[in-house]
């Protein structure tokens, strides 16, 4: 579809059928939910110009536009006890905030036959059946780095004005997995008693990213203080380096078990207080950013990303849509006669 096309599709009003969609889903029906979120996955031309009608819309009514849940990352190692975790610190969180509704994330591995998710964290992270106020959906990582899907953040857009808390379950760490800290408001790195020495801790290069640590798995105490003497004299060593030898305060970290339910009321307050507190810390115009730079770097190589930075980043203001900065960006791009399609998600 031509650019200019594009355009006048995106004035078109919003559907009634995506209205009706969109307010079963504000009263937490999970089915509309769900049809939302695919909406927001889809890599079509309807689903492009949806996004931004939908959005559009949203912003108009003050009462749901000025709603932003907090965006809670977790990652660490396969085998830590992620879903787990997840799972009691989520019901711990309904039962100190009856009225509050949390929607799960989860980046499964990929299938390298089919390319969808395994959907492993379905059978660890265990909800009660008919609870409207958790959703569970599951991404397939589709191989991506970074920790998530590439449709994460798009799924948050929507998500975060139907819910007052988003918990992202990466599908592994390691040192190319930064985009939590990205698309989150605070990023915790699990891990389990005893995973290594302090060089071990260092040598792994993820110290310096999360903004907290939970150390799950603790059923046993002795392992358990042993484990978090080992983590904090990593962390201050850790932070040392980084600080050119200068003292810095080490970031929090928790002690969880699923077995014993042992620190899940902590984690919850602590949370809680974070969103009270300190609220959202990347605003949306600085997600969207980073992301639609990433979709212009995965889609078009270095050749577009320099289009974007030199043409059109300096173009983009706070009021145009995330679509309106892709047809930006295409705009661009068509100047330069390339055959490029229409953007996709």
């Amino acid at each position: 579809m031509p650019v200019s096309a594009c355009q006048t599709d995106l004035q078109q009003p919003i559907s009634e059928h995506l209205l009706s969609l969109l307010e079963a889903a504000v009263s937490l029906e999970k089915w509309p939910i769900a049809k939302l979120i695919s909406l927001f996955e889809a890599n079509t031309e309807q689903g492009f110009i949806q996004r931004h009608q939908l959005m559009a819309y949203i912003q108009q009514q003050p009462k749901l536009a000025s709603r932003r849940a907090y965006i809670v990352g977790v990652t660490g190692a396969p085998g830590v006890g992620k879903s787990s975790l997840i799972g009691e610190l989520c019901l711990q969180l309904l039962k100190q905030q009856p009225g509050a509704a949390i929607a799960v994330l989860a980046i499964d591995p990929s299938s390298h036959n089919s390319g969808g998710a395994l959907l492993g964290d379905r059978t660890r992270s265990l909800f009660p059946v008919g609870e409207k106020r958790l959703f569970f959906r599951s991404q397939s990582s589709a191989l991506d780095l970074g920790g998530l899907s590439r449709k994460t953040f798009q799924v948050t857009r929507i998500l975060q004005y139907l819910f007052d808390y988003i918990v992202i379950e990466t599908v592994g760490v390691g040192q190319s997995e930064v985009e939590v800290a990205k698309l989150c408001d605070h990023s915790f790195f699990v891990m389990q008693p005893l995973a290594g020495d302090q060089l071990q801790f260092i040598k792994s290069g993820i110290m310096e990213m999360p903004d907290s640590f939970i150390i799950n798995k603790c059923d046993e105490q002795q392992y358990a203080e042993q484990s978090l003497q080992q983590l904090e004299a990593s962390l201050r060593t850790t932070r040392s380096l980084l600080k050119e030898g200068e003292e810095s305060v080490i970031p929090p970290v928790f002690l969880s078990s699923s077995v014993t339910k042992q620190g899940f009321k902590d984690l919850a307050d602590y949370i809680t207080g974070l969103s009270v507190n300190e609220g959202n810390r990347n605003n949306t115009s600085n997600k969207e950013n980073y992301f639609i730079a990433k979709w212009v770097r995965y889609l078009y190589g270095e050749y577009g990303y320099n289009i974007y930075i030199n043409n059109v980043a300096n173009k983009v203001d706070g009021s145009m849509s995330y679509e309106q900065k892709q047809l930006l960006f295409k705009q661009s791009i068509d100047n330069k006669n390339s055959l490029i399609s229409v953007p996709n998600q």
